[in-house]
């Protein structure tokens, strides 16, 4: 197999410089505009069909997505996230306080919630506490990004992969197993991250006294449905917790989860045309673009030839942590899992090569912003705030502390 880059390989090397300068000439270029533009041009130039492009596009994901952004939009309209929130944070009394209680509540709250669900009510959250205090928003942008990917490595509902991981893998009893691999590396991880950021940000002033006002309900009857959405989120989650534990393949997709928990705003607010129209659409647009795009780049077989290169080495943990974080950068890490998957069981699979496979894939949001969707969801938001950012301040930081993550978890899973 012939490994000279194919068209969407070099159309998706495009676009990830296009998001690392996002400016031409006067014009500044969204995230999403940058992805659109990719799809488009596989489109044009027949590298994939129509018929495949929109095959390409995940309903599952799109309809989670639009669910979880209906209950974003409410719980931040109605005043309730804000409430609530600073009746949770105000126990902090520093920066030092805030960020750790930040980066250990979302990052285990990931685990079972999913990291992109708190990427939508974490980043109104994050630049509240930074306009709030004159903190950095990109310190709590930061904190939240690594942490909620981070902490979804421990769980087989944590994220996408990690589900693809214990369902086709044969994880017995995946909780158990994930958390016994994972658990404690995990935590190490979610410490590291603090001292990263307290080294890159030991300019802001950690020490200083924080004031957390009473944020009041804006809108009673939004903040009661908002939460009669989250309670039927957190109820829904636990049964499909509850299905693993007992061995049953729940009828509860993530789709339907979500759907279930916008129900409510949706049939019974007055202001439900509001909360549609302020749905965060740019980002539903750009991960329609990312799954034409990556579909393409798929369908070329470029990044398959390598798994024949590797031959025997297929199944060793280095071999699949260091991939998993490097090949997530380029064709996201669901594909990357469905691709490596078959090739581990097939090699005669270990318990620590699936759970590298699981770490390492998730682990590569950290690196970049496109490593992970969540990612894209919090800075997409960010910038309707007036905050972002920068592909490369997000590499210069991820990098290193992606590697040292990846270590940790070579460490633990065994090295050789």
């Amino acid at each position: 197999m012939a490994f000279a880059p194919a068209i969407p390989v070099i159309v998706l090397v495009l676009v990830f410089l296009g998001i690392a300068i996002r400016r031409i000439g006067r014009f500044t270029l969204k995230i999403w505009q940058i992805m659109l533009i990719g799809a488009v041009a596989v489109l044009v130039t027949g590298q994939i069909s129509p018929a495949s492009a929109v095959g390409a596009i995940n309903p599952d994901v799109m309809i989670f997505l639009f669910g979880m952004f209906v209950v974003g939009v409410a719980l931040h309209e109605s005043g309730y996230l804000l409430h609530l929130s600073s009746r949770i944070f105000r126990r902090a009394k520093s920066p030092d306080q805030l960020i750790l209680l930040l980066i250990f509540s979302f990052g285990i709250l990931s685990a079972l919630l999913m990291n992109d669900t708190l990427a939508i009510i974490g980043t109104p959250l994050a630049l509240y506490f930074a306009r709030a205090n004159r903190i950095s928003p990109r310190l709590l942008l930061l904190a939240l990004a690594f942490s909620i990917t981070t902490g979804s490595v421990m769980s087989p509902i944590g994220n996408p992969q990690n589900l693809l991981v214990a369902l086709h893998g044969s994880v017995g009893n995946p909780f158990i197993t994930f958390a016994r691999f994972l658990a404690i590396p995990t935590v190490i991880s979610l410490v590291l991250i603090y001292l990263f950021l307290r080294l890159v940000f030991r300019k802001e002033p950690w020490g200083k006294e924080l004031e957390f006002s009473h944020e009041p309900v804006k809108d009673e009857r939004l903040a009661l449905l908002s939460r009669v959405s989250l309670g039927v989120l957190v109820t829904l989650i636990l049964v499909k917790i509850g299905g693993f534990f007992v061995g049953l393949d729940t009828w509860v997709s993530l789709s339907a989860i979500a759907l279930l928990s916008a129900f409510p705003i949706l049939a019974l607010s007055g202001r439900r045309v509001e909360i549609v129209r302020k749905v965060d659409w740019e980002t539903l647009v750009f991960f329609a673009a990312m799954f034409v795009l990556m579909e393409s780049v798929w369908e070329s077989g470029f990044f398959q030839s390598f798994i024949l290169l590797i031959g025997g080495e297929i199944s060793r943990v280095p071999v699949i942590l260091g991939l998993s974080v490097v090949v997530s950068q380029f064709i996201s890490n669901v594909p990357w899992v469905a691709l490596y998957l078959p090739a581990i069981t097939r090699s005669g699979q270990s318990m620590a090569g699936l759970m590298a496979l699981a770490a390492g894939s998730t682990i590569a949001g950290n690196l970049s912003i496109l490593g992970a969707a969540s990612n894209v969801i919090i800075i997409q938001n960010a910038e309707k705030e007036g905050e972002t950012l920068s592909f490369l301040e997000f590499v210069k930081i991820g990098l290193p502390l992606t590697v040292l993550q990846a270590l940790i978890y070579w460490f633990f899973l065994g090295i050789g």
